[in-house]
């Protein structure tokens, strides 16, 4: 019996340093004699990303088998409706250009060991991620985010998922100035009421802090206005994304039958060619005068010189350790560990990707109120099932001045937004003192508008319009 367990132990032993050698024999690391890019991929590849974060996965031959194959599709499901990859790996491909929450995603991903799941590495032996593969993405996404910014920031920083906004971008101060005529012009409606400062008052933080903007006829939109400082940052426009430049999103509301119910672009430039001294000034800026095209590229122009660079916490990023407190810095870290630095990341801290709105729990269950087709989100554009309830990330940029928050306007404060938004997005419940921490960082992102420091001192009594129909 005792040569039977001794032989027992062997065996053991045995299979035990021969699984160790097959281990490191299939999970070698991609040859240094590649580009860095393409190490990157070749890791990704075989660590099997794409069997889940994709609308095609490879799928494994036990996902046909009955229990087996219920768990991989519900890890399919989830990991498509949370990340899709194929973007990303497209562009590692060729050496593209990435989006900084790609970045940002895989980073924190990486950091925090997260994937491949054990159940898959398990399975498929090659698929985990070493130290070394570690050190190879980590050291290529720093890479990238240097080539991606050309803010010089110092050694301490220049690794973070967010960076300064810029003291100033170019524009064309005639055509600027027409934009800015045109932004604050109520002609732009129908009966003159409406303009494009009504729902975007730049003296209020660039919003109108209702819960649903306030049209022509008092007529109620359907989503919460978003904010015009910074917009020039996001990659889109509007929460469903269906305007891709300013200039789009420009053209949008005087046409909207809500907003300003103009009939057509001919019936706005008829009213103002009346304005005699207007048009000389247009027609000396644009050869072809008063076009939509013109139009539309001059309160774009406009908008461009809406950012509000120098907070604090830029004053922080460019390498001023006074500029934040101790409460301050740990709210920013609680920041990046919850997750939020995925998503809200780049020089406007969001507005770089659409996200699903209640990611890791039902939003819209637990929110209690009616559907409306503003809630399907990007679905409204692409008729896609994955997009629905998919919204373009808000930038956080002097967010403590733009509430209410979320698309629907239904969070009145900074706390309640935060707290909430950790538990849909991130499923954590953040404790009162957590909560706070993370508040205190984002008034740090209160930046300057024309050298002076953002405010808005709207009276929160009035924001709600919780008992309209819209």
């Amino acid at each position: 019996m005792k040569k039977l367990v001794k032989w027992c132990a062997v065996l053991l032993l045995v299979a035990a340093a021969a699984m160790v050698v097959v281990y490191r024999a299939v999970n070698q690391v991609p040859s240094p004699e590649l580009p860095q890019y393409e190490q990157v991929y070749e890791i990704f590849e075989e660590g099997g990303c794409l069997s889940c974060h994709s609308s095609d996965p490879k799928l494994p031959f036990y996902a046909k088998l009955p229990v087996a194959g219920k768990i991989v599709m519900k890890d399919i499901d989830s990991g498509y409706r949370a990340y899709d990859i194929r973007p990303f790996m497209d562009a590692l491909k060729v050496d593209g250009e990435f989006s900084p929450v790609d970045l940002a995603k895989i980073e924190k991903v990486v950091l925090d060991d997260r994937m491949p799941m054990p159940k898959y590495y398990l399975v498929h032996w090659g698929s985990s991620l070493t130290e070394a593969k570690r050190e190879i993405v980590l050291g290529w996404i720093l890479k990238e985010r240097a080539e991606m910014y050309a803010d010089n920031l110092p050694e301490s920083r220049a690794g973070e998922p967010v960076r300064p906004i810029d003291s100033a971008l170019e524009v064309d101060e005639a055509k600027a100035a027409l934009g800015f005529a045109l932004f604050h012009d109520p002609r732009l409606s129908v009966d003159n009421t409406v303009s494009c400062a009504t729902c975007h008052a730049l003296e209020t933080a660039g919003v109108d802090n209702h819960q649903y903007s306030h049209g022509v006829d008092d007529q109620l939109g359907g989503v919460n206005a978003p904010t015009v400082y910074n917009a020039v940052y996001n990659f889109v426009q509007f929460w469903d994304g269906r305007a891709k430049t300013l200039a789009d999103q420009a053209a949008g509301p005087p046409l909207n039958p809500v907003e300003m119910a103009s009939e057509s672009f001919d019936q706005i430039i008829a009213k103002l060619k009346e304005d005699k001294k207007f048009v000389k000034a247009f027609n000396a800026v644009y050869a072809d005068g008063l076009t939509e095209a013109n139009i539309t590229d001059a309160i774009e122009e406009f908008e461009r010189t809406l950012i509000t660079p120098d907070s604090r916490f830029d004053q922080w990023l460019r390498g001023d350790d006074s500029a934040l407190t101790a409460e301050e810095l740990e709210g920013y870290e609680l920041f990046k560990k919850y997750d939020c630095a995925t998503c809200h990341v780049g020089q406007n801290l969001g507005g770089q990707s659409y996200e699903l709105m209640g990611l890791r729990r039902h939003y819209f269950a637990d929110r209690g109120l009616e559907l409306t087709n503003e809630d399907n989100g990007r679905y409204k554009e692409t008729q896609l099932e994955r997009d629905r309830h998919r919204f373009k990330v808000p930038g956080l940029r002097n967010v403590e001045h733009t509430w209410p928050y979320y698309h629907d306007g239904t969070r009145e404060t900074l706390e309640e937004a935060v707290r909430d938004m950790a538990i849909y997005q991130s499923d954590v419940e953040m404790t009162e003192t957590e909560t706070d921490k993370v508040v205190a960082f984002l008034k740090t992102l209160t930046g300057k508008y024309q050298g002076k420091l953002l405010t808005n001192d709207t009276s929160r009594d009035v924001i709600h319009d919780h008992d309209h129909d819209h």
